[in-house]
């Protein structure tokens, strides 16, 4: 099974991400990795990725859980069409949310807890997050550890 641990900008999909991999003794893939130069320097500078922007980033991911169904991948994963993309072709494909309210969210970014993203684009996540439907939801109000148990029991 690959699990994708998805959400907005510094909701901690990295640090839960890396944590839940540790804990199945699988592969942690960050999608940020993987942005080709032109997206980072448009997030660095302040301005939001197109769709067109995304897709070739998506599709390049989606190879990567293809050669490795075991992996766990950290990746914003805002529209059901990114999603789609992403779990194409999987025989098993699972999205955690990570969920959380845009203030504290805003705190952590503020915090610097991200490499190229700025604060200032966080309203643009959340107005492209679609909800997903069948994730398992998780509020990262509480710490990261507890999180990672949260999905591992949903995945039991």
């Amino acid at each position: 099974m690959n699990i994708v641990v998805m959400g907005v900008s510094g909701c901690g999909k990295t640090t839960v991400g890396k944590l839940l991999a540790e804990r199945l003794g699988c592969r942690f893939l960050d999608a940020d990795e993987f942005h080709p130069p032109a997206n980072v320097a448009k997030m660095s500078a302040g301005t939001p990725l197109t769709d067109e922007d995304r897709w070739p980033w998506l599709e390049g991911l989606n190879l990567k859980l293809l050669e490795d169904p075991r992996a766990v991948l950290a990746c914003s994963a805002l529209k059901e069409s990114y999603r789609s993309v992403l779990a194409k072709g999987l025989a098993d494909c699972r999205f955690a949310h990570l969920r959380g309210g845009i203030e504290l969210i805003r705190a952590r970014l503020a915090d610097g807890r991200h490499r190229y993203m700025p604060a200032s684009l966080l309203e643009s996540q959340f107005a492209a997050l679609e909800q997903p439907q069948g994730a398992i939801e998780i509020d990262i109000a509480q710490p990261p550890g507890r999180c990672v148990e949260e999905i591992l029991t949903a995945l039991r």
